[in-house]
């Protein structure tokens, strides 16, 4: 089979392309009876670059996902990389730096230190490690961000959209490979959420950084440039360019057991409906 007409498979990208990929990607918890399977034979691929939203309705295995690709969590069985480097055989003391040198990370909760300042808590991995951040990089995380004239304050005197936009700086300090936000907006209000969301938005575009964000949100999906979808541990669609409503259906009819609607965006074979119990 030629390349050019080889099937597409959601959630794969060129391998030279890719920041992350992994390949039958397994998570299970638990034994026997109480066996729950949260990744099932996963193959994706992280477009290097690109913002990838990751989608599903809870328990649909999407923070697992992250936190397997990012090295957070351990797998059951497949392999995972960073770039050109498996991860999934390295010890823990290996994990650690990597994951301390090229990746970067952002969460719902914002993760500051109240006593240090907001340059303070950006610059504070790279402190750790005993790294000197690139002052002209950091010039320009800053200013991306707007964060010039908050430098000093402390995050109780920051609002909820500026302490995740510091968050923001934070991972994006050391310049990473790669930075996997866990639902950054949950926690702000819609006008702060927007600013986050831009401010990733932009980190693509400008900084040229490569973001992962795991969401239910579609209006936050709708800031990306490739929507994936999960249920039951599987990516069973893809969404290029995806606009809110086209997400928000398309999350409506796997919710009700549905095949999603074709379109040029459609992947094949991923049109039936999604097996197994609603997660």
């Amino acid at each position: 089979m030629s390349t050019a007409a080889a099937e597409h498979v959601p959630g794969r990208a060129e391998a030279d392309g890719a920041a992350a990929r992994a390949r039958s990607l397994t998570k299970a918890y638990g034994s026997g009876e109480t066996r729950v399977l949260a990744l099932d034979a996963v193959d994706v691929d992280i477009a290097r670059g690109r913002f990838t939203a990751v989608m599903g309705p809870s328990g649909s295995g999407k923070s697992t996902l992250m936190h397997c690709l990012a090295g957070l969590d351990t797998v059951s069985a497949g392999q995972v990389w960073l770039g050109d480097t498996e991860i999934t055989g390295l010890k823990d003391r290996e994990l650690t730096r990597l994951r301390r040198d090229r990746v970067g990370f952002m969460f719902q909760s914002f993760n500051l230190i109240p006593t240090l300042t907001a340059l303070e808590n950006i610059t504070l991995p790279l402190d750790i490690a005993g790294r000197r951040p690139d002052p002209a990089w950091l010039d320009q995380v800053i200013d991306t961000l707007g964060l010039r004239d908050r430098l000093r304050h402390r995050p109780a005197q920051l609002s909820g959209g500026q302490q995740q936009r510091v968050a923001c700086a934070r991972a994006l300090a050391s310049r990473p490979e790669l930075i996997f936000a866990d639902e950054p907006t949950g926690n702000l209000d819609s006008r702060s959420g927007l600013e986050v969301l831009a401010f990733l938005r932009e980190a693509v575009d400008e900084l040229g950084q490569t973001v992962v964000m795991v969401t239910h949100d579609p209006h936050a999906a709708s800031h990306s440039d490739l929507a994936l979808f999960l249920v039951d541990g599987r990516i069973v669609d893809e969404m290029a360019r995806p606009t809110a409503d086209a997400v928000l259906e398309r999350m409506r009819l796997f919710a009700e057991g549905l095949p999603a609607a074709p379109g040029p965006d459609a992947v094949p074979g991923t049109s039936d409906s999604p097996s197994g119990p609603e997660a």
